[in-house]
């Protein structure tokens, strides 16, 4: 083998693996690119999970409210009815 033959075929090989390096190199970069993306994405559901749960206890503490004053009604209705000389 002379030295040129030698030449080429080291270029050859360097010429490939540069092409293998890059072509990794890719998908490494694709997969990285898909890794944010779906981590941005689960992180938008969770600030919006957040939201609906914090409404959620907007409600249930609303409605647990609700239902104090209600039983307060009660009450004051039956000593109301007990008064007017009924039975509750």
């Amino acid at each position: 083998m002379d030295a040129t033959t030698l030449g080429s075929v080291l270029a050859l090989v360097g010429v490939l693996s540069g092409a293998v390096v890059a072509y990794l190199g890719k998908r490494g970069e694709n997969a990285t690119t898909r890794m944010n993306s779906e981590m941005d994405q689960i992180q938008e559901e969770r600030d919006g999970l957040r939201v609906q749960i914090a409404d959620r206890d907007k409600r249930i503490n609303d409605l647990l409210e609700q239902r104090l004053t209600d039983q307060v009604e009660l009450a004051r209705l039956r000593v109301k009815i007990i008064e007017m000389g009924g039975a509750p």
